[in-house]
């Protein structure tokens, strides 16, 4: 498969997530409480949706997401809430799952591998895909596909969970391509490939 940073596609592939200061996504036991989720973290978040328009999950993050599909019917939704859900039920949902018989709303299972599904995606016209989920994104980086990287680093330290980065895999150079400080105390760090040569022998991220 064509790498991403040779690709003739300008659809990005985006891995995105909030991370506590110790690198991981959630707690020793799932815990995702510790998420800052104010009006000002949903208007950024609302500017980057907008540029998405296919997501990629695997069983267990689709599962914690699918709740959007129908949260635009709960009165209680403020309106940013309510304006995410609207975008989310309009974008499309591809799930990797062996366990899972169907998906619901615009959501459909993988037909095919993980690169295969990324193949395809890339040869057609779109907006970016966003990988969500730690494990997913383990084998989209073991098989060279993101081109970008986010992350909402949170002022938390969890102890253990599920971390951002694999604890072994492929090493390479990245370019700090985006910051924003919040108000809240999260920092949102974005880093992109430096480019194609980065995708052969490099031993070590840097940042």
């Amino acid at each position: 498969m064509t790498s991403p940073a040779s690709s003739g596609s300008n659809r990005k592939i985006i891995y995105s997530l909030a991370v506590s200061l110790d690198g991981f996504i959630n707690g020793p036991n799932g815990e995702i409480d510790w998420h800052v989720v104010d009006s000002e973290f949903m208007n950024f978040i609302h500017a980057q949706v907008k540029e998405v328009d296919t997501f990629l999950f695997g069983r267990r993050m689709y599962e914690t997401m699918v709740y959007w599909d129908t949260a635009a019917d709960d009165p209680s939704l403020t309106s940013d809430a309510r304006e995410f859900a609207h975008r989310w039920n309009q974008q499309l949902k591809i799930v990797f799952s062996n366990s899972l018989d169907q998906v619901q709303g615009n959501a459909r299972l993988a037909s095919t591998t993980l690169e295969g599904e990324v193949e395809r995606l890339k040869s057609i016209p779109g907006g970016d895909i966003e990988i969500s989920g730690a494990t997913l994104a383990a084998q989209a980086m073991a098989l060279d596909l993101i081109d970008e990287y986010r992350m909402f680093l949170t002022p938390v330290l969890l102890g253990g969970g599920t971390r951002y980065f694999p604890e072994s895999g492929p090493g390479f150079p990245l370019e700090r391509t985006g910051f924003h400080q919040f108000t809240s105390g999260v920092t949102y760090l974005q880093y992109s490939r430096t480019g194609s040569e980065a995708h052969n022998a490099s031993t070590v991220r840097q940042s």
